[in-house]
């Protein structure tokens, strides 16, 4: 089952998908000592005035869908992803993004998705060639940032995909992501990062602990992020999230939820590339009011396609619209 897919750099909440009691585990789990929140609920996140939605409305005034699109996607902080291989660019684009999210006094959301055979050659097939490529393409990544805040989530699908790896592949991806850990850990020092562990449709939570805590998760990562570019519903990856931060068993790790376009839960079979009837999710903010839960963020920016309406990456106008109506 794939959950995200591949990416450009860059309101309603459903009655089902109502926030999660702060004190419920699973039936018959014992307690465990929830974080507290790592963002204050005030923190303001950047929205870039830059993405393809926004392009898109700008482009199209007199479109009857633009208006929708404005208020409801366009307008909403969402993440920016960084895709480009070539180590020589990446420090200048995460800059750039970082810079202009400082100059609005707001958090920026970064995507790192680069790591090698990424998708496993599914719709965002792609990524760095060797490790030592994604040695120097991480360390670029962390030098744009620098000593600015940031909101780092990193590499969705690489632990939950590596099903379709060798052993040593396997092997060579763990050491891939803490090696990415440990230099955003060292080299921005101001960023929190989130380590991608899939979603609550997909492994048993002790399946994703293990493989985050090969790749270093319980030493670099501040939590883990949740649900990107899928829709399964916020209590479901709450419940998920929080067994999977047990059996990890590191009490100061929270998580991040992705809620872009969860609003109306999964469609029939679970099926993740660009589902009709799906609608938007909770807006983005770090007021989750929930132990634990450090944030609700539009990860996948809505409206861009996961390769099934349009070519992944494409800012499809229509769906965009049907997600936000």
């Amino acid at each position: 089952m794939l959950s995200a897919l591949g990416l450009l750099l860059t309101v309603t909440t459903a009655v089902t998908n109502a926030p999660f009691a702060p004190g419920l585990l699973h039936p018959g789990a014992a307690p465990t000592a929830l974080p507290a929140p790592h963002y204050p609920a005030t923190t303001r996140l950047y929205a870039a005035p830059d993405t393809p939605a926004a392009l898109w409305v700008r482009e199209h005034p007199g479109d009857r869908r633009a208006a929708v699109l404005a208020g409801r996607i366009a307008s909403r902080p969402q993440a920016s992803w960084f895709t480009d291989p070539d180590p020589l660019k990446i420090e200048g684009q995460v800059h750039a993004v970082v810079d202009a999210a400082r100059a609005q006094r707001a958090l920026p959301v970064l995507v790192a998705y680069a790591v090698h055979r990424r998708d496993c050659s599914g719709h965002s097939t792609g990524g760095t060639g060797a490790a030592a490529a994604y040695r120097a393409w991480i360390e670029g990544f962390t030098r744009g940032i620098g000593t600015a805040r940031a909101l780092v989530i990193l590499e969705p699908d690489a632990l939950a995909l590596s099903d379709c790896l060798s052993g040593r592949e396997r092997r060579d991806r763990f050491a891939a992501l803490s090696y990415a850990g440990r230099v955003l850990h060292d080299g921005a020092p101001y960023s929190r990062v989130y380590y991608d562990a899939g979603n609550s449709g997909w492994h048993p939570a002790p399946t994703m602990a293990e493989r985050l805590r090969r790749a270093g998760a319980t030493r670099y990562a501040d939590g883990i992020a949740l649900n990107v570019s899928n829709f399964n519903r916020t209590r479901d990856e709450i419940r998920y999230g929080r067994s999977v931060l047990r059996d990890l068993g590191v009490s100061r790790l929270g998580m991040v939820i992705d809620t872009s376009r969860n609003g109306a839960g999964p469609a029939r079979g679970h099926h993740a590339c660009d589902p009709p009837g799906r609608r938007l999710g909770q807006p983005p903010t770090t007021g989750t009011g929930i132990a634990g839960v450090d944030a609700y963020l539009w990860v996948k920016p809505p409206g861009q396609t996961d390769g099934c309406t349009a070519a992944a990456g494409t800012f499809d106008a229509q769906y965009g619209y049907l997600l936000a109506r």
